[in-house]
């Protein structure tokens, strides 16, 4: 029980500054009369009620000074160095006059020795000592008070600049995660035109069958495509079932025409990349590759780590050197610049947001014509 009382106590005391106030005040009265107890009575005068009583009444007395002096200096905190300093000491001077003048006229009443006058200089002396100790106490408590409600507000302003900051962090990452979805929802559009262009020339030349089984191979691509959150990345194994969906549907269309060679490491298989992210290369090989040579063509698929990097490579056999230069204008070198394709602009803005600069695209053009395309980004695993 007197434990929490001394909790609860020592809690007030630091959260309410009247009871701190109060709490020093006495504290320093009270040492003042123990000292005056051991120091003054019992080294020249035996114990008694006189003697007790004098020591009490003027801790009481100086209690009630130092109240006066407390108030002069609180209103004292606007004025110069200088001037807070000059008026302070006269002020400590003038109370420590009347304080031994009242506590000798209180020993003289009670004693009733008269020759006590003669001592008045150290008494006096005594005085202003114990009142410039009471002040450096007043300064100290005074200091520390401003030290700790400066340091409550510079903690209330951390932590307010923490949750803006947390504010603004979430509000960037909606930013980035609206940004991916808009970028990765284009893709479906996209791809979705040309594969119904496609069914389409195939209702056209009579192709039920064929045009059917592209059907429910786009159903089941689309299905996939839906099924994932387009801001999360995925393995690359999954990455590369759903590239099979779309291949197969390419391959409902172009049948022997097209070839796919895949090497994807075993390591490579597990790390993590984002959805759907070579579909739009392997349809820009589909588009201007293997649709425009009469004897189609291959693409070939390389994944591997190296350099706690992911590499994919992307290759395709191209279409010939007379379309050379139509590719060219569809898709640069560089894949960064504004003449690339919707697709592979997607492609450098998803991995910009995603990863910023800690990536690398890049494409150029085989002597036979045909392109390879590598992207390198962080190895990642699940």
């Amino acid at each position: 029980m007197s434990e929490s009382m001394i909790i609860n106590f020592q809690k007030s005391i630091e959260r309410n500054p009247k009871y701190r106030f109060w709490f020093w005040q006495l504290g320093f009265w009270f040492f003042m009369c123990v000292v005056g107890f051991f120091t003054l009575i019992l080294w020249y005068a035996e114990a008694s009620v006189v003697t007790i009583g004098h020591v009490l009444m003027q801790a009481i007395i100086g209690l009630l000074c130092s109240l006066f002096l407390h108030f002069v200096f609180v209103r004292l905190d606007n004025f110069r160095l200088g001037k807070r300093a000059l008026i302070g000491l006269t002020m400590v001077l003038a109370i420590a006059f009347i304080w031994t003048m009242i506590h000798m006229k209180i020993y003289v009443t009670l004693t009733g020795f008269e020759d006590v006058w003669e001592e008045f200089g150290g008494w006096y002396f005594s005085g202003i000592f114990i009142f410039l100790c009471w002040t450096g106490l007043f300064h100290g408590v005074r200091y520390y008070e401003l030290m700790q409600q400066e340091h409550k507000i510079m903690l209330q302003a951390e932590a307010t600049s923490r949750q803006e900051h947390f504010k603004r962090l979430e509000a960037q990452s909606e930013a980035r995660d609206a940004k991916l979805k808009m970028l990765r929802y284009q893709l479906n559009p996209h791809f979705l035109c040309n594969t119904l262009n496609a069914i389409n020339s195939l209702i056209e030349l009579q192709e039920s069958q064929k045009a059917q089984e592209m059907t429910v191979q786009l159903s089941e691509f689309l299905r996939y495509s839906l099924d994932n959150d387009p801001d999360t990345k995925i393995l690359l194994k999954e990455e590369i079932d759903a590239l099979s969906l779309y291949l197969e549907i390419e391959k409902t269309r172009f049948g022997d025409r097209l070839k796919v060679d895949m090497e994807i490491s075993k390591e490579a298989q597990s790390a993590l990349v984002p959805s759907l992210l070579l579909q739009p290369i392997i349809e820009n090989s589909m588009k201007h590759a293997i649709a425009k040579s009469e004897a189609g063509g291959s693409i070939e698929i390389y994944a591997s780590i190296a350099n706690e990097q992911l590499r994919l490579t992307i290759k395709d056999s191209g279409s010939g050197k007379h379309h050379l230069q139509s590719r060219e204008n569809t898709l640069p070198v560089n894949v960064t610049e504004t003449k690339q394709g919707v697709g592979l602009k997607n492609i450098n803005q998803r991995l910009k947001a995603l990863y910023h600069n800690d990536y690398q695209i890049n494409s150029q053009f085989e002597s036979a014509g045909g392109l390879t395309t590598e992207i390198r980004i962080p190895a990642e695993f699940a």
